[in-house]
């Protein structure tokens, strides 16, 4: 969402009744199955799903050949990466590889910030390309641009893994994302809205306080549904609230619970699904479309080996495994090709076949995202706050910390282009989640703590830990 689209969005939407605001949403997903589910799409879904019963051998073939044709348009096409090597001549796959990726320097994040018009490939007509940010985490939100086949090919991994439980890509849904599609400002139910199109209800996270969950309690037992998705910390609070009223929803009316976007904590795992009897396929993602991993019924996280090639910087090994940062080569990208990208999170790959069957490589886990709930004072829990930062490009970083649930203290590393603007802005984005309640105190500085693995966190919060 642009700031214009954003601008017209908190100007009309929340004006709007709710059956209008319900055909917004229509209109919206119905504009999103259009740019996803192309016919693109349904020839990789397809190929996909035959290939991954594959040897490890022909999957490192196919990587091989995709990240050849990568280098060669990127050598040809794209500036940044003009002096890249020619691919390797040897025979194996794998030590071709190996080869020609480690004579690629990592590509660091500041880098792509400082210039990232310099990735875009001339190849790929202006017309075709497509726009956004990354989520802005931690306040580092990064301009984008794909093609709609890279898109195609994110959904592709996304919905292999989905149809494995029995779903497809027109069944009845449930939603848990980070959208405002209720006014933060609607006291009374529904806290939900409905995509007719592909028959998807969409909850709020923003609404969920103790006396409002029992309307989330009565709707998601009325609501015709084949599988949920969405953030585990949200789903965890509503799955609380089904067991905590006795009321969890009947063993097997749900075929799956897809989680993504943050890490799934073992506790997060158990109450859902208990509370929603059905099992979860986690997925780790990002929203530079560079990485995919999809969970199999071993609880392993297997790299999308068609989609991406995943390196691991090793600092701790045994027999078993290896663990260290990661560098991210993303073989569906051909309008901004990113080649070793150090990503931000740390894995920890296996180093023996899975006991599902699975070829390929896979990872016990997955260091991500975890964060922290802020608490309002009208008593809700709200995760993932990344959507304050996505549009907000003149702020470094940032951090919201919370020690009492009447405030919280916001820390912005600003860039140079940083104004009273960008801060209303930030406020702007606060308010419209958070409520007008919380005050809101900001404090620009010059770098934020790390934790001692070197990353800090989005959300501090001494009355919302994410915590059994």
């Amino acid at each position: 969402m642009n700031r214009l689209s954003d601008s017209l969005y908190s100007a009309i939407y929340p004006r709007l009744p709710v059956t209008a605001q319900n055909w917004a949403c229509t209109i919206g997903g119905w504009t999103r199955y259009q740019q996803r589910f192309t016919e693109h799409f349904r020839r990789t879904l397809n190929a996909w799903e035959e290939s991954m019963a594959w040897p490890a051998e022909r999957l490192h073939e196919l990587q091989r050949t995709r990240l050849d044709r990568l280098v060669r348009i990127a050598r040809n096409a794209v500036p940044y990466y003009r002096d890249l090597p020619e691919p390797s001549s040897k025979r194996d796959p794998v030590e071709a590889m190996r080869e020609l990726l480690h004579q690629i320097p990592p590509l660091e994040k500041r880098a792509y910030r400082d210039q990232p018009r310099a990735f875009i490939s001339r190849d790929v007509p202006r017309r075709r390309l497509r726009s956004s940010q990354t989520s802005g985490t931690t306040g580092t939100a990064l301009p984008l641009w794909y093609s709609p086949e890279t898109l195609a090919e994110e959904y592709a991994s996304v919905w292999r893994m989905r149809r494995r439980v029995g779903v497809d890509t027109d069944d009845p849904q449930i939603s848990f994302n980070g959208q405002i599609i209720v006014p933060i400002a609607q006291p009374d139910p529904p806290f939900w809205r409905t995509n007719f199109h592909t028959r998807q209800t969409l909850f709020s996270i923003y609404h969920m306080t103790p006396a409002n969950l029992r309307a989330y309690i009565d709707a998601l037992h009325a609501t015709p549904a084949r599988y949920m998705q969405g953030y585990p910390s949200s789903m965890h609070l509503v799955a609380l609230a089904l067991l905590e009223a006795g009321r969890p929803l009947p063993k097997g009316r749900l075929a799956g619970v897809f989680t993504s976007s943050e890490s799934l904590l073992a506790f997060q795992r158990e109450t859902i699904e208990k509370a929603f009897g059905a099992p979860i396929l986690d997925r780790y993602g990002v929203s530079e479309f560079a990485v995919s991993m999809t969970e199999c019924e071993a609880h392993r996280l297997h790299v999308d080996m068609e989609y991406c090639i995943v390196e691991v910087e090793t600092t701790e090994e045994t027999d078993s495994y290896e663990t260290g940062p990661l560098l991210i080569t993303a073989l569906a990208h051909d309008a901004t090709p990113l080649f070793r990208y150090r990503i931000g999170d740390v894995g920890t790959r296996a180093k023996h076949p899975c006991p599902c069957g699975r070829a390929g490589d896979s990872f016990f886990e997955v260091d991500g995202r975890i964060e922290d709930y802020v608490l309002t004072p009208d008593g809700r829990l709200v995760g993932r706050m990344d959507h304050v930062f996505k549009d907000q490009l003149e702020v470094a970083e940032a951090q919201i910390l919370q020690s009492d649930p009447r405030a919280i203290l916001l820390l912005i590393v600003p860039r140079a282009d940083y104004s009273d603007a960008s801060e209303r802005g930030v406020v702007r984005q606060i308010r419209s989640r958070l409520g007008p309640e919380i005050d809101v105190r900001i404090e620009l500085v010059n770098s934020i703590p790390r934790e001692p693995n070197g990353k800090f966190r989005a959300v501090k919060s001494e009355v919302g830990r994410n915590a059994p």
